[in-house]
Order: structure tokens, then sequence, then C-alpha cells
């Protein structure tokens, strides 16, 4: 049984990817008092535009390799409504319309607690996927980064 080329490349390719998985990051906030991180892996662009290519409906990841956790001592609001318990969650993003993401943050019950991102373009591209926290007082901001779209979701922590 021969190989075609195409699966060979696949299966290199493959290869490669297992054996150089995407670094991790690991960003970390002091709000109100108390910690809050998320760790995630971070692709590179390589000449796509990922975000683009994203469907309307799909969760997307938001990283590589193993799921994006958040872990957070403290009480996070996000607008009006949209509460995440002290604990460990799973993080995806759904674009919700062709210019609209929203960030959704998995309960280990299964349920999720669905928050509106705020999208702007970025003046130079970021070719690694880039997760920011920033924690001031009982406020903080997360923000996703990658290519030239940057995606936020003001918060307040007790």
């Amino acid at each position: 049984m021969s190989l075609r080329p195409a699966a060979v490349t696949l299966v290199l390719s493959l290869a490669a990817a297992a054996a150089f998985p995407a670094e991790r990051g690991e960003p970390k906030a002091t709000v109100a008092g108390k910690a809050v991180s998320i760790e995630y892996g971070r692709p590179s662009l390589q000449g796509r535009d990922m975000l683009g290519r994203a469907e309307v409906g799909v969760p997307w990841r938001m990283g590589a390799d193993s799921p994006t956790q958040l872990k957070t001592k403290a009480e996070l609001t996000f607008g009006p409504g949209m509460v995440v318990a002290p604990g460990e969650y799973v993080l995806t993003a759904t674009k919700t319309a062709p210019d609209k993401w929203q960030l959704n943050v998995k309960k280990s019950d299964g349920s999720t607690v669905d928050v509106p991102l705020v999208s702007t373009t970025l003046s130079a591209p970021v070719e690694t996927f880039t997760i920011e926290l920033k924690g001031d007082g009982g406020k903080g901001e997360l923000a996703l980064k990658w290519g030239t779209l940057a995606l936020t979701a003001p918060f307040t922590a007790r």
C-alpha cells in the first residue's frame, strides 16, 4: 500500500504539530483583591485569517491544544446580570454575526454565561493569539487579540 503525496504531507504535518505544541500563556490579574487567571494555547496566524474564517454560531476554542481555562477567586460580573461565581471554567468564543462576538463561560454543570464582546480594529496586527487581563481595584477587562481584531469585555469583581 502506498501513500499519496497529500496524505504523506498531512501525516507529517500532524506529527510536527504534536511534537511542537503551541506555547502556553497565562495572564493574571488581581481584581477586588482576588486572583483571576486564564491559561491557554497561543497559536500563530502564519499568514491565515483565522477569525475571519470563523463561522457564525460555531464556538471557537480560543487557543490551541488544551481548552482555555478561567480560574477566578472573585465573583465576576460582565454587564447587567452576567455573573460568574468563583471557580474554574472553560472559555470559548462564538461569532454571533459577521462583526459580533460573545465570550462563552462554560460551567461544570454544562450551563453557559454568554458575554457580548466589543470588537475594535487594532492599528498593528498581532501574529500570536493573545489574551490579556487587566485589574484596577474592583474593575477589570479581558481582551482577546489576534490579527487586526481586538475583542474586549469589561467586568467588575467582588
